[in-house]
């Protein structure tokens, strides 16, 4: 399994499994000059950019039996200038101006040319020109990780400003070079908005949400079920595709590749990918907005919204699903031209994981909601209603009373209904929102162990339980649709009481399955 592995030549080389993308970079340089390419992290970013750099530099023998055998003209070699930022950790301007110093040096001297310009802008401008000059050959220019000096330091505005502003000054020499250039390239995690980092680069496409290329990183089901095939017995397929699948930027779904090589080498169901990353300015950027957790798995962006950000404004849901958190479920064009994208998460990884960093968020301590949410799943196993209620109740009674006293969280409207949603949603379980407003009120379903649950949970003013949870679902008729499943029916009204911070009313009913020929 090539785990960790950004160099086509030693996978090539090496007896590595490799997914063939070879045919998608070499039909994106044919459709056009300067692209850019946003993909969470570990998601073969920096392979495709090898995969490209390969291919310019004319190494065909890396390719034979590849889609790009036939395709390209190995006659032809471009210089490369790669500029790639995804090592270390930079915490200042001056570290930002010696790290691109040292990157441009080392790709003069890969290239045999010499640079006399001192600042920044000028030096790389005189390596694209030379290389030009020196190779007989337009220049191909690819950046990786374009943006990690930025990301990196989101949680200190005014050093990520600096880091805006250095990395600016290198990228808009790509515009009064041009033409010097044969090929741009510049992938990461985010998109910054043009006016604050690719000031003038009217030029450059971005390719994140189109649907022709949504599979040009990442595993499609194809690829799982061909080249993998040797190491599929034994694993369940269904749960391959719930777990992993689901990544989609408006055409084909694809596999994050380090979870599916971790779980061919391992073989046991794990988060891989969202554990090699903490999420906490993400969990701190969710609280401090207030954001209703069960929206998450319904939030709507337009284009515009979901394709920038920058470091004075951050919308939570462009950061969600720039960052992998989130994905397109849907996409609609409304009569006015506009386009609209339905986003949630990608697949059981995510959506537990997520939910199970958020609790902490809302108060709940980590070996609280463990506890409970092992015994909640040994409840709903056995239907056992009692047990239900003790485990939510213990769920709520363990946060403490100093959280609700210095945090603004605790005056959220949302922050109860958040707490139920996101532990149940933690469970990694087939939970699907029925209907969710920021009001407190939110219907679950809940497939598991051969049985339907119904949830309604309501927060009261008071701590006088009326009964009405339980009547809403039966006056939506939500249960109707589940009966001639073949399952049983469990509906639970729930009713949390603002005073008494916990459960106050908690009523059950089963309906049987109608029978069906």
């Amino acid at each position: 399994m090539p785990i960790g592995i950004q160099n086509l030549r030693e996978i090539r080389e090496g007896d590595y499994y490799y997914v063939d993308k070879s045919g998608w970079a070499a039909d994106l340089v044919g459709a056009g000059k300067a692209f850019f390419l946003s993909r969470p992290r570990r998601f073969g970013k920096s392979l495709l950019v090898d995969t490209f750099q390969e291919l310019f530099e004319a190494n065909a023998p890396l390719f034979k039996g590849l889609a790009a055998e036939h395709r390209w003209n190995w006659t032809q070699r471009h210089p490369v200038i790669r500029l790639d930022f995804s090592e270390g950790m930079l915490r200042g301007r001056a570290e930002l101006d010696e790290r691109i110093r040292d990157l441009l040096d080392d790709n003069a001297s890969a290239l045999g040319v010499q640079c006399q310009r001192q600042s920044i802008h000028g030096r790389f401008a005189e390596l694209i020109r030379q290389a030009h000059d020196r190779h007989g050959a337009t220049v191909v220019v690819l950046v990786d990780e374009y943006d990690k000096p930025i990301l990196d330091n989101l949680e200190t505005p005014a050093i990520a400003r600096e880091m805006r502003d250095g990395l600016r000054n290198l990228y808009s020499v790509l515009k009064s070079t041009d033409p010097h250039l044969k090929f741009v390239f510049l992938t990461g995690v985010s998109k910054f908005s043009k006016v604050s980092l690719f000031s003038g680069l009217n030029n450059l496409r971005d390719i994140t949400l189109d649907a022709r290329w949504s599979a040009l990183c990442g595993y499609t089901d194809d690829d799982v079920d061909t080249v993998f095939a040797p190491e599929l017995p034994g694993l369940n397929r269904e749960e391959i595709r719930r777990w992993y699948n689901g990544y989609n930027w408006g055409g084909t779904s694809v596999y994050n590749p380090f979870d599916v090589l971790l779980l061919f080498d391992r073989r046991e169901f794990h988060p891989y990918w969202f554990e090699t990353g903490t999420p906490t300015f993400l969990v701190d950027l969710l609280a401090r907005e207030a954001v209703f957790s069960p929206r998450l798995d319904r939030m709507c962006g337009d284009l515009e919204l979901l394709s920038t950000f920058d470091v004075e404004h951050i919308a939570p849901e462009a950061l969600l699903f720039q960052a992998g958190y989130l994905t397109v479920h849907e996409k609609q064009v409304l009569d006015n031209g506009d386009t609209v994208y339905t986003l949630g998460y990608p697949n059981r990884e995510v959506e537990s994981c997520l939910n199970r960093v958020l609790l902490p968020a809302y108060g709940v301590p980590r070996q609280v909601a463990l506890a409970s949410r092992m015994a909640l799943l040994g409840a709903l196993k056995s239907a056992d209603a009692v047990a239900i209620r003790a485990g939510l109740h213990a769920l709520f009674a363990g946060i403490p009373s100093d959280w609700y006293r210095s945090n603004p969280l605790a005056g959220f409207e949302g922050h109860y209904a958040s707490v139920f949603y996101s532990h149940l949603a933690g469970l990694g379980l087939d939970l699907r929102v029925e209907d969710a407003t920021n009001h407190g009120r939110i219907d679950l379903t809940l497939r598991f162990a051969g049985r339907i649950f119904i949830f309604e949970f309501k927060v009261l003013d008071g701590d006088r339980p009326d009964g009405s949870a339980l009547a809403q679902i039966r006056a939506k008729g939500y249960a109707d649709k589940y009966r001639s499943h073949g399952q049983p029916v469990h509906l639970i009204g729930i009713e949390f009481g603002r005073v008494a911070r916990n459960l106050v009313g908690f009523e059950t009913e089963t309906l049987n399955a109608i029978a069906t020929e």
